[in-house]
C-alpha cells in the first residue's frame, strides 16, 4: 500500500486502547466493581461500553443495575478500582516510534478521546509523553460524543487542518464510525474489538499495531 504522508497533513489519535492499554484495565476494574456491589455484569458485556461517552454508557449500565439501582455508585466503584490499577498502564506497541516518525515528517497531531482532560494528562505524564501532542480534544470539548463526528471535527479545527486531509487512528467501532463520518482517512488498530465487514469498509487500513502506521506513512 502506498505511503499516505503526502495525503495527510495531521494525525488524530484516539487514546484508550490505541495509545495506552487502558481498555483491559477498565474491563478488570468494572468487573471488580460489579463483584463488589453484586451487579450482573460480565466480561462479555464490556465491549458495548468501548469507545462511547459516559452519557451513553450510563444508560447501558442502568440496565445492568436495574431501574432502581444506583448507577452512580457503580461508576464510582469502577473509577476507584481503575485508579488502583493505573500504575500498571502500559503503552501500546509502536507509540513512541510513530511519534518519532511524525516528528521527522513535521506532522501535527492531536488526541481525540471520550476520556477527560485529567485522564489524558495523567496517562501522558506516566509515560513521559507530555508535550508530544499539539492538541487534546477530550470530554466536554464537543457537543456529541463518538460515534458522532463532532470530536474528530473539533480536533481538526483545533489543529487548523481540514478533516479530509487528516489521518485518524482508532481501535473501537464507534471511534472508526466517528472518524469516517468526519471525512477522515481512517485506520483501525483493533484492541478488544475485532473489525467487522462494516468497519473494514470505512477504513483505509486495518493495522496490526502502530508500527504498521509508521510503515504507512513511509
Amino acid at each position: 500500500m502506498p505511503a499516505v504522508s503526502r495525503l495527510c497533513h495531521a494525525v488524530i489519535f484516539d487514546m484508550d486502547g490505541l495509545l495506552f492499554d487502558s481498555e483491559v484495565l477498565y474491563r478488570e476494574a468494572i468487573l471488580a466493581a460489579a463483584r463488589e456491589l453484586g451487579h450482573a455484569f460480565t466480561a462479555a458485556d464490556f465491549p458495548e461500553l468501548v469507545g462511547r461517552s459516559w452519557a451513553l454508557n450510563r444508560v447501558t449500565l442502568q440496565r445492568h443495575v436495574g431501574p432502581e439501582g444506583d448507577v452512580e455508585a457503580f461508576r464510582l466503584a469502577w473509577v476507584r478500582h481503575y485508579d488502583g490499577m493505573r500504575a500498571d498502564l502500559a503503552l501500546k506497541p509502536g507509540v513512541v516510534a510513530l511519534l518519532d516518525r511524525l516528528d521527522a515528517l513535521r506532522l501535527p497531531r492531536a488526541i481525540c478521546t471520550s476520556s477527560s482532560h485529567a485522564d489524558v494528562a495523567h496517562n501522558l505524564a506516566l509515560h513521559g509523553l507530555a508535550g508530544r501532542f499539539d492538541a487534546v480534544v477530550a470530554a466536554g470539548d464537543y457537543a456529541r460524543g463518538k460515534p458522532a463526528p463532532d470530536p474528530f471535527l473539533r480536533a481538526a479545527e483545533v489543529l487548523g487542518v481540514a478533516p479530509e486531509i487528516c489521518l485518524a487512528l482508532e481501535d473501537s467501532h464507534n471511534g472508526v464510525r466517528a472518524a469516517a463520518a468526519a471525512g477522515m482517512r481512517t485506520v483501525m488498530v483493533p484492541d478488544l474489538l475485532p473489525p467487522t465487514d462494516e468497519l473494514r469498509a470505512l477504513c483505509h487500513l486495518v493495522a496490526t499495531d502502530l508500527h504498521d502506521v509508521c510503515a504507512l506513512l513511509g
